[in-house]
């Protein structure tokens, strides 16, 4: 069933999310973007640093290369336990898209296992899998995707960027399927919408590497 635009822009709302981290833990965020999905557009945007917990705060050269944040950027920021209840605030209960939401969620999960702080309730969609549902092409990596649903010409890897990105992502995913609602669309695409686990283990501390000895994990490819 296709269902008209009118109705796709009344009811489609979510929040986007991305995170830039320090290093390979995922405890290690040290930038969020989010932006407020709305009828189908963008009503909100906010992004912040944040200060990584104490064994997971060494920022690799590697991770600086791709976001360029540098230690001193997070200095004043708040710590993940104290910008936590923004974030959740921000998201108001929505379903969080991320492009590659495993990871955004891992973080979200590493952050709250790694500080010991409670995990919200929350659920996400893996936008990465929805573009691969919905598009025919070469590389599915947030500039490719993104450029295929209108919007180009943004700055990977920063972190309200990213979300913005992604969010046009599965706004422009839902036109093309016909589909209201992130729920709809996850139904049209076989692209699950899971809830953010906890952690039962804390996140193991990352140290300072003296050299790029290894690629590390690529976040919002």
């Amino acid at each position: 069933m296709s269902y008209p635009r009118a109705t796709i822009d009344r009811v489609l709302n979510f929040t986007a999310i991305d995170f830039e981290t320090a290093n390979n833990s995922p405890a290690s965020a040290c930038s969020v973007g989010l932006v407020k999905v709305r009828g189908g557009r963008v009503v909100e945007r906010a992004s912040w640093f944040i200060r990584p917990p104490a064994g997971h705060d060494a920022f690799l050269e590697w991770n600086t290369r791709i976001h360029g944040i540098v230690e001193s950027d997070v200095t004043h920021a708040k710590t993940w336990e104290q910008q936590y209840p923004d974030l959740v605030a921000f998201a108001d209960g929505d379903v969080l898209v991320a492009h590659n939401a495993r990871f955004d969620m891992g973080v979200i999960a590493g952050g709250c296992a790694a500080t010991g702080i409670e995990i919200a309730e929350h659920h996400s969609m893996c936008s990465l899998a929805v573009a691969r549902k919905t598009y025919t092409l070469d590389s599915y990596r947030l500039p490719s995707a993104a450029t295929a649903a209108g919007f180009s010409g943004f700055q990977h890897h920063d972190a309200a960027a990213d979300a913005e990105a992604c969010a046009a992502i599965v706004v422009h995913a839902a036109g093309f399927h016909g589909v209201p609602t992130v729920e709809a669309l996850g139904a049209v695409t076989r692209v699950t919408i899971n809830p953010v686990r906890a952690r039962v283990e804390k996140p193991k501390a990352t140290t300072p590497q003296p050299r790029l000895s290894r690629r590390p994990m690529v976040f919002s490819d």
